[in-house]
């Protein structure tokens, strides 16, 4: 299994050929590890394939039987549509400049799915905390932290980001000196990463500044994801909002 991020080639069969395609690691779509190629190989691929990405991290890795899976859909799917968080690292000027979607990884190094993203009711504070759910880690809210090409970014104390605290307060482990995790990594909007957030956002709040959201997807942790220009930066898309001067998406 390829390194997070990572575009992966794999084989699957399309109409008795073998088709090779990639996959790229933080996509949205199928998760490429040994509990979903069993839940494939049980189900079908593509039942397998919608029942993966609506259910997410949900089952424990352990298959729904039909009637757990029904019941799942009843209770969930109606939250889903209706109190969907889109999640974007935004820079100060308003871009953003990384839509987070559920391969994405956290400060914590846990993947979005893995964090709490479908809420009974929306709170009324801002920020939005989404806490991680992987036993034991220390994240109380989703922090999305870039990466320089493949290599965590650098704190101004030299040492990784992965080499700091999870717990609110980002300390490192590595030193006593360091009061927090700040990095002047600089970022493609030529913002540094010390002056970008980690915004979640509701559906209604998007559209007030005229941002995208795609169509209602019953898929689980989808963040900022609304269309393939989701996975390009924030620079590359056609304006700064990833919608164009009419409106509509892309």
């Amino acid at each position: 299994m390829g390194s997070p991020g990572e575009d992966r080639q794999r084989t699957r069969s399309c109409g008795g050929r073998m088709c090779v395609y990639k996959q790229r690691g933080d996509a949205p779509g199928f998760a490429w590890d040994a509990g979903a190629r069993d839940r494939a190989s049980s189900v079908g691929s593509w039942a397998a394939r919608m029942t993966l990405r609506i259910v997410g991290e949900d089952d424990g890795g352990k298959l729904f039987t039909p009637e757990e899976y029904e019941e799942y859909k009843r209770k969930v799917l109606p939250l889903r549509l209706q109190n969907r968080l889109f999640v974007s690292w935004r820079s100060p000027t308003g871009m953003d400049c990384k839509l987070v979607g559920p391969e994405t990884l956290c400060f914590c190094t846990h993947r979005y799915k893995q964090h709490k993203t479908d809420l009974e009711t929306i709170p009324q504070q801002r920020p939005i905390d989404l806490p991680c759910r992987v036993t034991g880690c220390q994240c109380r809210a989703y922090h999305y932290v870039p990466l320089n090409g493949t290599q965590p970014i650098r704190c101004r104390c030299k040492h990784f980001a992965d080499q700091h605290s999870a717990a609110p307060g980002f300390t490192c482990n590595a030193c006593s000196k360091c009061s927090g995790f700040h990095s002047c990594f600089t970022c493609a909007c030529g913002q540094p990463a010390y002056a970008h957030d980690t915004a979640v956002e509701t559906k209604q709040e998007r559209l007030a500044q005229g941002k995208p959201v795609g169509q209602d997807v019953p898929y689980a942790a989808m963040g900022g994801l609304t269309g393939f220009s989701s996975l390009a930066e924030g620079y590359m898309r056609l304006d700064d909002s990833g919608i164009d001067k009419n409106g509509k998406g892309w």
